[in-house]
């Protein structure tokens, strides 16, 4: 019955990203953004409990990866699909029908489709992560869950500020392709890892855990996307080394 429980816990990881793909298309961001939060969850304890009852298995992996596809890779890719859905309705009605009316707003109708592109790229970067041994200690390339909640937290905490227009779709789609370039890269991240819990060995670890947290008072769950983009910089500065 226990070897159960840690692939219970990845299928209750499956289901919230069932249900932020719902949510991103039908009811709302937030509401998507929460059961990414909580698939993030459910991901970081079903290997925890697999751990502690000894009942790690191949099957297990492979259906943490297939529940990571959806949940840190099809539902952030939602989001953004519906984002640029939005933004393109925005855009058509402030032009002028017209021949040049038409081929753009043929152009918008397909345009938003690239935001899978970082699902794809996020089950690339999964199949590489189950093949590679490098990454025991630490993660080669951006993580999906960073990934997930990173877009996340952008379209929900900052979308209100920042008054999201059709303007800012070229930003949103380099910054699309700079992620599905992150999530493949060879660029050394840390991962939140501890074998001993002093700071002697820890240091960038601790660093990274004390900065969230005024972060996270500040901006509540728009410091998300903050914080992940410092984690990618405080990888590239104090990761120089390739794991081998």
């Amino acid at each position: 019955m226990k070897k159960q429980i840690p692939n219970t816990i990845t299928c209750c990881n499956l289901i919230s990203g069932c249900m932020a793909i719902t949510f991103a298309m039908f009811w709302g961001y937030e509401q998507a953004l929460w059961a990414i939060i909580a698939g993030a969850v459910f991901d970081f304890f079903d290997g925890m409990s697999a751990r502690l009852l000894g009942v790690s298995s191949p099957i297990g992996k492979e259906l943490d990866s297939l529940a990571d596809v959806v949940t840190f890779g099809v539902a952030p890719s939602a989001m953004l699909f519906r984002l640029l859905m939005d933004l393109n309705g925005m855009y058509v009605l402030e032009m002028e029908q017209g021949f040049l009316y038409d081929v753009i707003t043929f152009a918008l109708v397909y345009m938003p489709f690239l935001a899978f592109l970082m699902a794809a790229f996020s089950a690339l970067r999964l199949a590489k992560f189950n093949l590679d041994k490098r990454q025991a200690m630490g993660f080669i390339g951006l993580p999906t869950p960073a990934n997930a909640l990173f877009w996340g937290s952008l379209i929900v905490g900052w979308g209100p500020k920042i008054a999201f227009s059709p303007a800012i779709m070229p930003i949103l789609m380099v910054l699309m392709l700079l992620s599905c370039y992150l999530l493949v890269s060879e660029i050394p991240m840390f991962a939140l890892k501890f074998k001993t819990w002093g700071w002697k060995g820890n240091e960038v670890k601790w660093l990274f855990i004390g900065s969230c947290i005024p972060l996270l008072v500040l901006f509540g769950i728009g410091a998300l996307a903050i914080i992940i983009a410092w984690y990618i910089v405080l990888s590239i500065v104090t990761q120089k080394h390739v794991a081998k």
